[in-house]
């Protein structure tokens, strides 16, 4: 059985989940459940990072030690996610025993690998991005000046302390080299020309300790040195896995990194070259998708547009804020969150189009034959095409899946189902009944039966909860959409002469 290990990247403890966790993990959950689908063993990983100074000053701020405030926010998310069908199999917190083993044991291996080294930093600093910053960098981006970090622009600080480095600057000729091998490392395309830019232009040593503050787990043998966000966060995908010896390191490398742009350089330069350092093998692929505005705007608490989750999901089902976020922007894009463009996308694709099909279907069928499929006879040139055109399909959602083109697997989708819709037109079973054409009239809603089957299922990781809805009018009987694979229902012909299908229950209401 293939392996397949996909990890969204751990999300900050200093504020609640908001629009962009949950886009990331969605996508995550998407792809595990696609690749369970097609038979893969599936570990799917997210979690918190609760280390560092800014979620030591957030805990500060609020007159809590920061595992208070990490254990507040973890409620959130661990509520959160069943209500969006996430179906993570592990969810890692960095201060669990567990990561400290992990994060000292890959400190040793670097350092025994004699990529670590004792100097003093001095230089710029952000707290919110957690990045440094030299005069020369500063100066390039025009933001000397101004003291402010060029990524977000809020204030930046001068900082002078010992430190620990990686040697990042001898793995750079080994980094450009695995890119320029492995187009399909880091995506979309514009990531990967922004990483070959960075490395390009000459790769710095990397601070990885910090003594100004307390909150993080401390350099082996060293209990002045905090080890820093660099190596502390990324170990999170090793630690899950039982780094280093667990069972579960079957899984690594990574099938795929999901993250977003923002984080791009820690996860495409400064991870590979740890992991090299280490001597581990690299992840396969680093996707960094965009940012979400709203209504037009950037997300932003003084405006208070910032999409609350919990909020959203008091309004509509979790399968449509799925459906939505993975259909309305190629994943890498930026993207416009609108409840208008929401309604849109529902009504007519979802509503219209698969709903009107399934709904049409089934109702025929239980009006013409009691809800009993009868047999199947022979296939004009119609049938096959329609017959072709699921075959189409499922190679285009595989193709599509397999690089994170996640609209264009829902696109592929919803051209069989608009191709359905026009079957149902073109053989028009109600002249066929009327006129007494019984045989054609078996062979037009069998097919129907059966397409709107394997819709379902290519649909189901998108939308799990609809389309067990959708499989379970289909197959009359309560169907469970993590117990259907494409090995043993994925073939045209699984439906048999015979079978009865439930009366039709709208699934897909119009949205008002």
């Amino acid at each position: 059985m293939p392996q397949f290990y996909v990890t969204t990247p751990i999300y900050y403890v200093n504020d609640e989940p908001h629009l962009g966790h949950i886009y990331t993990t969605i996508a995550a959950d998407v792809l595990a459940r696609y690749q369970r689908l097609c038979g893969s063993d599936v570990f799917f990983l997210t979690g918190v990072d609760e280390h560092g100074l800014k979620v030591q000053q957030a805990a500060e701020a609020r007159g809590i030690e920061p595992i208070e405030l990490a254990d507040q926010v973890v409620d959130h998310y661990r509520k959160l996610w069943p209500q969006l069908a996430i179906t993570n199999n592990d969810f890692i917190r960095t201060s669990e025993a567990r990561h400290k083993t992990a994060v000292q044991e890959l400190w040793r291996r670097l350092d025994a690998a004699g990529a670590i080294y004792k100097d003093t930093y001095e230089d710029w600093y952000c707290v919110p991005c957690e990045t440094y910053w030299t005069e020369t960098q500063l100066k390039d981006a025009g933001a000397l000046k101004e003291l402010q970090c060029p990524d977000c622009g809020r204030k930046i600080e001068r900082v002078k302390e010992e430190s620990f480095f990686f040697r990042l600057s001898a793995y750079q000729e080994r980094l450009l080299e695995h890119i320029r091998a492995h187009p399909e490392f880091i995506a979309p395309v514009s990531r990967r020309n922004e990483a070959l830019r960075f490395v390009e232009g000459g790769l710095r040593d990397l601070s990885v300790s910090r003594t100004t503050f307390s909150w993080g787990i401390h350099v082996p043998d060293n209990p002045e040195h905090v080890v820093y966000v660099w190596i502390d966060a990324l170990t999170n995908y090793l630690t899950a896995l039982g780094f280093p010896d667990g069972e579960d390191m079957r899984y690594w490398p990574a099938d795929v990194h999901l993250i977003g742009k923002d984080i791009l350089r820690f996860h495409a330069v400064y991870w590979p070259c740890m992991l090299m350092a280490a001597g581990l093998p690299l992840p396969k692929r680093i996707f960094a998708h965009g940012w979400w505005t709203v209504e037009g705007e950037k997300m932003s608490k003084s405006k208070g547009n910032v999409v609350r989750p919990a909020e959203l999901l008091n309004e509509m089902d979790a399968d449509i804020v799925r459906y939505f976020l993975l259909r309305e922007v190629p994943f890498g894009h930026d993207g416009d969150f609108s409840h208008i463009a929401l309604k849109q996308r529902y009504n007519t694709e979802l509503a219209n189009d698969v709903g009107n099909l399934l709904n049409r279907s089934l109702a025929m069928l239980q009006k013409y034959r009691g809800g009993r499929l009868g047999v199947a006879g022979e296939e004009t040139a119609i049938d096959r095409s329609l017959l072709a055109q699921v075959e189409a399909t499922q190679r285009g959602v595989e193709k599509a899946m397999s690089q994170q083109a996640f609209h264009e697997a829902l696109e592929h989708i919803n051209t069989l189902v608009r191709f359905g819709n026009r079957y149902v037109e073109e053989n028009a079973p109600w002249s066929l009944a009327k006129q007494g054409e019984e045989a054609r009239l078996d062979t037009v809603l069998y097919h129907l039966v059966e397409s709107l089957r394997l819709i379902a299922m290519q649909l189901a990781p998108f939308m799990p909860d609809k389309c067990a809805r959708m499989l379970t009018q289909i197959m009359n009987r309560e169907v469970n959409v993590d117990e259907v694979n494409m090995r043993e229902h994925g073939g045209w012909g699984y439906l048999q002469s015979g079978h009865v299908c439930a009366k039709p229950e709208p699934v897909f209401p119009r949205m008002e």
